[in-house]
């Protein structure tokens, strides 16, 4: 058993020295996107090649080796159309794939390793405190429901060899009321670290598949990364064109509009949603905003400004703005927030990350995470 244990954590250890060797290609390619189960993620790894003999080239043996002359018979099946295989042969190698399921609290490791992601420590005191009950021991009274079988019948036993009672040819142990042995609790207390992650996305004309393909993959690894540090997770999707609107994850994901552009409606309905349903005293709050940064005019970005400074800055642990670069947007939000807030100071909890393409994804992660907040 201890050679089995041995073999399968050497095979962990290859398994994630593959995920870290590819790690940007799955991040860039969003290979990973899909594949997530409640608690792990299929991961496609090349197959181990098996060892085999192969003849050299001056030793004897084999197909084209002793006499004969070119065009012989190898025996049945040499003639054209015979034989059961459909289809020409190919001079490649066959694809070998290997799937293997690894925790996403793994992957989460794998991650904040490889991009030097520091510990999040929560903002201030949102710790709810949970209280479970925990069974420490054994007791010997306690309701029915609680009674421990082998403590009870250990206890009877006993007894019953201590008074001579006990005969082998015929076993019977019959306990009492003095017997009986329950099982015993404690109330523990713990804090629960809980974490309200909002994303916000553009659906307008101008941000195509390829950027909601970014957003995707970036925002699989964000709470990849943000469930390993957080006990408890709540997320919430909103997408907004001129207006804004509450939807499940599959919706977020593939609903494409062609209006125009005002982001502070995505901004005043996350608002709603903090002061409705999550106490700033309780929750670390995750605002997550992506948009190929055209806004519908200067007036909606002054509000958007204020409701920023005033609303969600204030109670998040972090706002991030993540600008996916797209050929019809006009790339003009993201300066506007560096110019009302000193985004290149540590104590700005706003961040902004621009994302040319899939490959900056991964630089992107670790501009909104690379704070610990």
């Amino acid at each position: 058993m201890t050679r089995i244990k041995q073999d399968h954590s050497r095979f962990r250890r290859i398994v994630q020295g593959k995920i870290r060797q590819n790690l940007k290609h799955y991040i860039s390619t969003g290979s990973l996107v899909g594949r997530q189960g409640r608690d792990k993620v299929s991961i496609p790894l090349p197959q181990i090649e098996l060892p085999r003999f192969k003849f050299d080239q001056k030793s004897g043996g084999g197909v084209g080796q002793g006499d004969g002359e070119r065009g012989d018979s190898l025996g049945q099946g040499d003639q054209p159309g015979e034989g059961d295989g459909q289809g020409k042969a190919g001079e490649g190698e066959g694809e070998k794939a290997l799937e293997v399921d690894v925790t996403l609290e793994e992957l989460a490791k794998i991650l904040g390793e490889e991009l030097e992601l520091p510990n999040i420590e929560p903002r201030g005191q949102k710790e709810v405190v949970t209280e479970r009950d925990r069974y420490t021991g054994i007791r010997p009274v306690g309701p029915d429901s609680l009674r421990h079988f082998k403590r009870t019948y250990r206890q009877a036993l006993k007894r019953t060899i201590a008074i001579g009672a006990y005969d082998p040819k015929n076993p019977v142990v019959l306990p009492i009321k003095e017997d009986m042995r329950y099982r015993s609790w404690s109330t523990v207390k713990s804090p629960q670290s809980n974490a309200l992650v909002i994303y916000m996305m553009d659906v307008s004309g101008s941000m195509g598949d390829e950027q909601k393909e970014i957003v995707r993959s970036e925002s699989f690894w964000i709470n990849a990364w943000l469930k390993s540090q957080y006990q408890g997770i709540e997320t919430r999707y909103i997408i907004h064109d001129a207006t804004a609107r509450e939807v499940d994850e599959h919706t977020f994901f593939h609903t494409r509009e062609s209006g125009g552009t005002m982001i502070s409606s995505a901004y005043k309905l996350a608002a709603q949603l903090i002061g409705d349903d999550y106490p700033v005293s309780e929750w670390n709050i995750y605002p997550f905003h992506f948009s190929d940064g055209d806004n519908w005019s200067v007036d909606d970005t002054r509000t958007c400004i204020r409701l920023l400074r005033d609303e969600l800055v204030p109670k998040s642990n972090q706002f991030s703005y993540g600008q996916v670069e797209s050929p019809y947007g006009s790339g003009q939000f993201i300066k506007d927030l560096r110019e009302h807030f000193p985004v290149d100071e540590d104590d700005c909890n706003l961040v902004v990350s621009e994302i040319k393409d899939k490959d900056a994804i991964v630089g992107s992660i670790k501009d909104f995470l690379g704070a610990g907040r």
